[in-house]
């Protein structure tokens, strides 16, 4: 792994390594050195080259690790220039190809109390956001009686299939399928739930998917058979729950985190969306941290986001340097963080490189 060179009165590997082991990585809580997260060492002269390793590209605390490991090198005697490199490897959900035999690492649902708060907004925004990181993502249309994924993304069909599997569409990097490819736009879907079963069984199992760093499961808002159908399909690895900043829409959300719970889902945390003067702030937050989980952030009411969704052209896309487009992104640097740390705590030896090979 580390091109071994030690050098007599130079700077060693020895007191390089002893140096990182003194950086602890902020959301693991473990030193890098002891989480494997520090590789291809390189030392020429004094000068020392070196690669972290990430459990996440979206990670948003890669600046305090630079800055940390600078700091520290600094103290190795005769030290010259340091250069930090960046990579990333995905810790897995093992239940996921064990119960469903698809190679998605991680799964994330977004749900929500009731309808219009804009979930499916934050659903593709953060599969965007994800995607634009450099993860690999997908984006499941879950809403089965009101798909409108396909309008957001700016794709109106899906490939034709292969090997008798249904081909996701792709945008913006990110693979996604919906039912909006399946039926007529004015066609309704009058269903009970076996039939939403089946339908939500097939969009994950009958679909060339790949393999995912994670997929984005976008829910119907309440607490249904969809719901119901996800957590006996899929292990879902955690959900976020979407609220407005009323107290009467934040009740409704309650409702949605409390079923999660009874399911056994890990909650990541509350978004706040359409904050501002119009609803007003606080009660997302308010939800967190009376039902003591994260407060993943509020997304500033911007009319940009409803023109993006209509016309195909989501926020952090379309205007990626937006008050509303850097709140989600944010939002989803913080929710591939709160995973990466879920995933390696059901490990048994806590070191990324052994969980994902």
């Amino acid at each position: 792994m580390f091109k071994r060179k030690e050098q007599e009165g130079g700077v060693t590997e020895t007191a390089v390594m002893a140096a990182l082991s003194n950086v602890i990585e902020p959301e693991l809580h473990r030193d890098l050195v002891s989480l494997n997260m520090i590789r291809d060492l390189k030392i020429e002269g004094n000068d020392v080259t070196f690669t972290i390793m990430l459990t996440t590209p979206a990670c948003p605390l890669r600046g305090k690790m630079e800055a940390d490991s600078r700091a520290a090198l600094a103290q190795v005697p005769d030290i010259g220039q340091i250069t930090v490199k960046w990579d990333s490897s995905v810790p897995a959900d093992a239940r996921i190809k064990d119960q469903l035999g698809q190679s998605f690492r991680n799964t994330i649902a977004v749900s929500s109390g009731k309808g219009g708060v804009g979930k499916s907004t934050v659903a593709v925004n953060l599969a965007i956001s994800l995607a634009k990181s450099g993860a690999r993502v997908g984006l499941l249309d879950a809403d089965i009686l009101g798909p409108n994924i396909p309008m957001m993304m700016g794709v109106e069909q899906m490939p034709p299939p292969q090997n008798r599997k249904m081909v996701p569409a792709e945008n913006f990097g990110v693979k996604f399928i919906s039912m909006a490819f399946l039926v007529k736009p004015d066609q309704p879907l009058i269903w009970r739930g076996p039939m939403l079963h089946s339908a939500i069984r097939q969009l994950l199992t009958d679909v060339e998917w790949g393999e995912l760093d994670y997929l984005i499961i976008d829910l119907p808002p309440g607490t249904s058979d969809a719901q119901l159908t996800l957590a006996q399909v899929l292990p879902l690895s955690g959900t976020i729950v979407v609220t407005q900043p009323m107290q009467v829409a934040a009740s409704d959300a309650l409702r949605g985190l409390k079923m999660f719970e009874k399911l056994e889902v890990p909650i990541l945390g509350v978004v706040e969306n359409m904050s501002g003067e119009i609803f007003g702030t606080g009660a997302g937050e308010k939800l967190a941290t009376d039902y003591d989980t994260e407060f993943l952030g509020s997304v500033p009411m911007d009319a940009n986001v409803r023109v993006g969704g209509d016309g195909g052209q989501p926020i952090v896309e379309a205007f990626p340097d937006s008050p509303a487009a850097q709140a989600l992104n944010e939002i989803a640097q913080k929710v591939a963080a709160r995973i990466s740390v879920l995933t390696l705590q059901k490990s048994t030896n806590f070191i990324p490189i052994e969980l994902v090979g």
